[in-house]
């Protein structure tokens, strides 16, 4: 009660609730099922940013922990507070301040939607050009914390190259404004610090973004590769060209099958889309279609398939697919160099397989490698057994991933699903990541599942 009454002096009785907070971590939403159910927290509502300070000085000095929360779509179990601890709810930070046409810049709060923040841009011809799958349940503070790519990663990069600076509050209050410029040598970028931080050195309220001018042309089309060393040689030289694709997306034969492309036996389709300038979108689309010389041209009902379905894997579709006794699923996205994507591919689809599903496609291009997105599924016949099925198959992408020296997360974080391992991908910069938690969170307020746990 007494955290209760001293955090109502701060944001007012109705700017709290008590209630259960989780992300869609899906070894949680088994633990859950199978009768473990999340703890209730307070879920306090801040409406500006001196009662977000005031919140932070009040956690450190009751030695309480505190997790930002967006729209808790993450799938890591970053956002996952204990009893005890509480939720700091950023939906009211929802504002966009400006869209600048001219300097194609956009100021707006942390707790804006992804998708509406996109369709306000959209309707002055302008894109941020960031669509991970989840966009309409993300907040630009989500997107941020959790280092986040879209689908259109390999044209206009992931969330850190379009954010320009942040305003965050410090755990002990202090307020950093953004700082001025398209870009600054006056030292290191450490508004870069916040991304991928997973709120575990403060709470992030504003952000300034470069966006882009709408493609007045886009081409989308198919091709159906006999085998998947040749599609992935054929989406190297489009990244090595020059080119910079909108979409340039590869799906093993069986991801091929799974998502309805009509395909022979063992092929694999590669959706990949052109655009900018109409002359420029279509000489583009004329070099790709030469380097998919040996590729069974698809037309461009591949592509309009894709647009239909970008954003199926909903957090609704995913809960009702672990809705079932015994179900498991997952997906584990790993990012390599070009040489070792074959290996890492057949490695970890033998280790996530089992007796269940396993399915790979790759996205998220650069000239020097590719994320390799593996999907995985089955079923046990017990929730113990079925548990045990999901861990061994993490356990054997991460060890392989750890193996072939691919990174264990692309886009999707660390959380407590990458906590055991995320120490051996990052090695000596463990301990730049510790002195700067420990440095800017000294109590350990901030979120205690932040980057494997800190607390």
């Amino acid at each position: 009660m007494g955290s209760r009454t001293e955090l109502e002096k701060i944001v007012g009785p109705a700017a709290l609730v008590e209630r259960p907070v989780r992300d869609l971590w899906p070894l949680g939403i088994m633990d859950e099922r199978a009768g473990t159910a999340a703890p209730k927290v307070l879920v306090v509502r801040p409406t500006g940013r001196d009662q977000v300070a005031a919140i932070l000085r009040w956690a450190a000095g009751n030695d309480v922990a505190v997790s930002p929360m967006g729209g808790a779509s993450g799938v890591c179990g970053a956002l996952s507070p204990a009893a005890g601890e509480i939720a700091m709810d950023m939906s009211a930070f929802d504002r966009i301040f400006e869209i600048d046409e001219t300097n194609l810049i956009c100021r707006c709060e942390a707790g804006v939607n992804g998708y509406a923040l996109e369709q306000k841009l959209n309707e002055k011809g302008l894109t941020l050009g960031h669509y991970p799958s989840s966009l309409p349940g993300t907040t630009v503070g989500g997107l941020i914390s959790t280092r986040s790519s879209g689908q259109e990663s390999s044209r206009y990069g992931s969330i850190e190259d379009m954010v320009i600076g942040l305003a965050v509050v410090l755990p002990d209050g202090t307020f950093a404004a953004p700082r001025p410029g398209p870009r600054s040598a006056a030292g290191p970028a450490l508004h870069q610090l916040f991304l991928g931080a997973e709120g575990g050195l403060g709470v992030v309220l504003g952000v300034v973004l470069r966006v882009h001018r709408l493609p007045e042309e886009t081409i989308g089309r198919g091709y159906a590769f006999p085998e998947l060393r040749a599609g992935l040689e054929c989406m190297r030289a489009v990244m090595q060209s020059g080119i910079r694709p909108l979409v340039i997306r590869l799906y093993d034969a069986e991801d091929s099958i799974f998502n309805g492309y009509d395909v022979d036996d063992g092929e694999c389709v590669l959706v990949v889309a052109t655009a900018g300038l109409r002359e420029v979108a279509e000489a583009e689309a004329g070099e790709v279609k030469k380097m998919s010389a040996g590729a069974k041209g698809m037309g461009d009902a591949p592509w309009a398939r894709w647009q239909r379905h970008r954003f199926d894997l909903s957090a609704e579709r995913l809960k009702t697919l672990l809705e079932p006794a015994g179900a498991y699923l997952d997906t584990i996205e790993l990012a390599a160099p070009w040489t070792v994507l074959p290996e890492l591919h057949s490695k970890v689809k033998a280790a996530i397989g089992g007796d269940g599903m396993a399915l790979c496609h790759f996205s998220h291009a650069y000239e020097q490698g590719c994320c390799a997105y593996f999907s995985f599924a089955g079923s046990g016949d017990t929730e113990a057994d079925a548990r045990a099925k999901y861990v061994r198959a993490w356990e054997g992408a991460m060890s392989t991933a750890l193996e072939l020296g691919a990174t264990i997360s692309h886009h999707h974080g660390v959380g407590q699903a990458r906590a055991r391992w995320v120490a051996d991908e990052m090695g000596g910069w463990m301990r730049v990541w510790k002195g700067v938690k420990e440095g800017l969170d000294p109590n350990g307020t901030m979120n205690p599942h932040a980057m494997g746990g800190s607390r």
